[in-house]
């Protein structure tokens, strides 16, 4: 008779006497004794035998069997063959109408002979082995996670095999990892760039391969870097489907280890907010973050909230302009501002922007350092305002959202969304304005000075912005609004980083 075996085991096994090779050579001497032919031995190694859809060697043989490749299936135990009831009985089912028979060899047990009520009280029992299983491994996962288990692989770190707890920092890996920090919350690069960048310096991840958006991801949002070893976010619900949830914060398993830092805390949650700002950008706008050209997704539209891009048309002479991507992309209907701007026209501005902003750079850290004290001094007197604001903020932002839901759903136009939410964000946007000021660790307005300054050094350190390159222009300016009369505001970033940058010092419409 022409026989198939099929084999399945677990890589962390110890017990040689069920390992690969044991039963493969088992299978073998089976099949030489009882004067059989073994065409093949299908073996899965390592794969969970509760769902056979992950299982690509019983897929196989199955799909063998289709083809009439043999006359019977030899399986040592039910719970090599599935510890799914369901399945098991599917499964044998399909075979019996194949007229393929299985054997059990260790409770002597054919799939043709045996009726499928033994069958079932067999892979039930082999069903409830696994869920204990399943039980034991979350229960020591548990222990674990509670005693700060480490990844088994992760980039900027070594680990020493066998060792559950600890992991060394690897010098070279983490010089990358701060690069990769650097790149993204100082210099405005996107993930996708700074793959691309690490992959042309010829580095690779952990694992040996090209680096990847989700890879640099992966990085800025790994707490480990900043010395926390997090466990337990999920959990899995159902050891049949391996389907997980996730957990609570407060159910999180928190280790702190200072040893294992490699990038500033400060830094780390800049990285965050970043990634944050640039999700909900792209989730409402439907901007990418780019750096590309010296405009990239900073200009933007006042009517439709999308970037300006980029257009570049040449007839006798080369014209570069920037348009809005809303009304370019998809019509007046959805954007009424079909201004044009011209690069040079705008680099211009730009210059006299600065021009005027040196001019008064008294008044403005006057300004500044007024606006402060006066936040700083309600702060002192209400300890309760910090708390208020941001309730004040979550309600606006409630209340913000439910227009928002309306106009998806059709039920207001762009025009009564911008008029409905008009009123809203600019209170929004004073409300974040005074937090900013509020989270500032900075106790005296001579600080504050001393911090505006350095930014005014950098606007006087500029000899010509043509020659600058778009992240260097991030770091000064937040962005260049543009309304359908071709008006242009322009908003320092440091104001905005200070709370003060929702109101341009100036506005131009010379471009």
């Amino acid at each position: 008779m022409n026989i198939a075996a099929y084999c399945r085991v677990s890589t962390d096994k110890e017990d040689q006497l069920n390992s690969l090779e044991a039963q493969k050579r088992f299978f073998a001497e089976y099949a030489e004794k009882n004067g059989h032919a073994l065409l093949r031995i299908y073996a899965d190694e390592g794969i969970s035998g509760t769902k056979t859809k992950n299982r690509k060697e019983f897929l196989r043989l199955m799909k063998d069997a289709e083809s009439g490749l043999f006359d019977m299936i030899v399986v040592k135990d039910i719970s090599r063959f599935a510890r799914n009831t369901v399945d098991l009985l599917d499964n044998i089912r399909k075979l019996k109408s194949l007229g393929i028979e299985v054997l059990f060899l260790t409770a002597n047990m054919t799939s043709m002979g045996n009726s499928e009520f033994v069958l079932t009280v067999f892979g039930a029992l082999a069903q409830e082995e696994s869920a204990n299983t399943s039980k034991r491994i979350k229960f020591g996962k548990k222990i674990n996670a509670e005693r700060g288990r480490v990844p088994n692989i992760v980039y900027g770190y070594d680990k020493t095999l066998g060792d559950y707890f600890n992991l060394t920092i690897n010098e070279k890996e983490a010089d990358t990892v701060r690069q990769i920090f650097n790149w993204y919350v100082f210099e405005g690069y996107g993930a996708s760039k700074i793959a691309n960048m690490l992959n042309e310096r010829g580095l690779k991840t952990k694992r040996g391969c090209l680096w990847s958006q989700n890879a640099i991801c992966r990085i800025l949002t790994n707490e480990l870097y900043i010395g926390k070893i997090i466990n337990g976010k999920q959990e899995v619900v159902d050891f049949l489907t391996g389907q997980r949830i996730g957990k609570k914060e407060d159910e999180w398993f928190v280790n702190e280890r200072p040893d294992l830092a490699i990038v500033d805390a400060k830094i780390f949650e800049k990285a965050q907010l970043v990634m944050s700002e640039r999700r909900q950008a792209f989730k409402l706008n439907k901007e990418r973050q780019s750096n590309k050209h010296l405009f990239s997704t900073l200009i933007k539209c006042k009517e439709c909230g999308w970037s300006f891009r980029r257009t570049v048309r040449t007839y006798k002479n080369t014209y570069v302009r920037w348009v809005c991507s809303g009304h370019n992309g998809r019509g007046a209907e959805s954007c009424p501002n079909a201004v044009t701007i011209d690069e040079g026209g705008l680099i211009n501005t730009l210059e006299y922007y600065f021009t005027e902003i040196l001019k008064s750079k008294k008044n403005i850290i006057n300004h500044v350092v007024k606006q402060f004290n006066q936040i700083y001094k309600a702060k002192n007197e209400n300890i309760e305002y910090e708390k208020e604001l941001n309730s004040k903020l979550a309600k606006l932002k409630k209340e913000r959202q439910k227009y928002m839901d309306m106009y998806v759903d059709d039920i207001i136009s762009r025009e009564e969304l911008n008029s409905l939410t008009e009123e809203l964000k600019a209170e929004m946007g004073q409300i974040e304005d005074e937090l900013k000021l509020v989270s500032l660790n900075i106790t005296k307005g001579e600080q504050l000075e001393s911090i505006i300054q350095n930014t005014f050094t950098s606007i006087e350190s500029i000899v010509d912005i043509r020659e600058m390159t778009n992240a260097q222009l991030k770091q000064i300016i937040e962005k260049i609004a543009v309304d359908k009369d071709g008006n242009v505001d322009i908003y320092l970033r440091l104001l905005s980083d200070l709370g003060l940058g929702k109101t341009a010092l100036i506005s131009d419409n010379r471009t």
